[in-house]
């Protein structure tokens, strides 16, 4: 195993906090599978990649639709034979909308690609790692602050996201006898595509909206290398990587 290259699978690698992930793990010689929903951003990454020396292929899927997710994986399967590390980080939100205005349509998407599409993914990766030789692997999950302290018209959001932590437990506890670790990166407002609208004022708590600061996302890329390399006996079961002035922690 030694000398055999690790390989990586990142979902929503074709922009934001999945390209500089993924970047940064084919830096440090992971074999990289690229997931998303558009195929041009995640191949013109894999070529960047790819034209730094590195090795990846990029794969269309929908984390959200069950054969979509089984063909991802049997690509990856057959173009690496084995999974080391899955970084579930596709997700989506939708405006900022009062709890009694959301569509159930707007409802159901939201759950569909932030909790229905990272448990689809952790059980693929999960059978192909408790099979594979040798066994074992580790699934690193994008939660967010959200996953602790909600934003208001956000519910859809925060709901997913906090159900992205029971997944995260309930996969590090099954694991165990296979080798599988699982932990949850919840990241604060980097700077994205995503997050631009926060420097122009966001609502608060208080109903005022204010700007909020952002992070490098690659603060966010350098934290997943982190628990990534650590060896199998040792996980990181939470972290949170925040913009350190974000208005957070403390009374809204």
């Amino acid at each position: 195993m030694a000398d055999m290259k690790k390989v990586a699978m990142v979902t929503g690698a074709g922009s934001g906090v999945g390209k500089a992930t993924v970047l940064a793990l084919a830096a440090e010689g992971y074999a990289c599978v690229l997931a998303g929903r558009r195929k041009e951003p995640i191949e013109a990454v894999a070529a960047e990649i790819a034209g730094n020396g590195g090795e990846a292929i990029a794969v269309s899927a929908d984390v959200s639709d069950p054969a979509s997710v089984d063909a991802l994986f049997a690509r990856a399967k057959d173009a690496y034979g084995r999974l080391d590390l899955i970084f579930n980080n596709a997700g989506i939100n939708v405006a900022a909308t009062p709890l009694e205005d959301l569509a159930f349509t707007d409802w159901q998407a939201v759950v569909a690609a932030n909790l229905t599409g990272v448990f689809l993914c952790a059980q693929a990766a999960y059978r192909m790692m408790k099979e594979q030789d040798p066994q074992g692997g580790r699934i690193i999950n994008n939660g967010s602050i959200s996953a602790h302290t909600p934003r208001p018209n956000a519910i859809a959001y925060n709901a997913t996201k906090h159900g992205v932590s029971g997944i995260t437990k309930s996969v590090a506890l099954e694991g165990r006898p296979y080798n599988i670790a699982c932990g949850q990166i919840d990241i604060g407002n980097a700077a994205t595509d995503m997050t631009q609208k926060m420097s122009g004022g966001v609502l608060q708590a208080n109903g005022t909206l204010a700007a909020e600061p952002r992070m490098n996302v690659n603060a966010v890329a350098d934290a997943i290398v982190y628990m990534a390399g650590l060896p199998l006996d040792a996980n990181v079961l939470t972290i949170t990587v925040m913009a350190t002035n974000m208005p957070y922690v403390g009374r809204g």
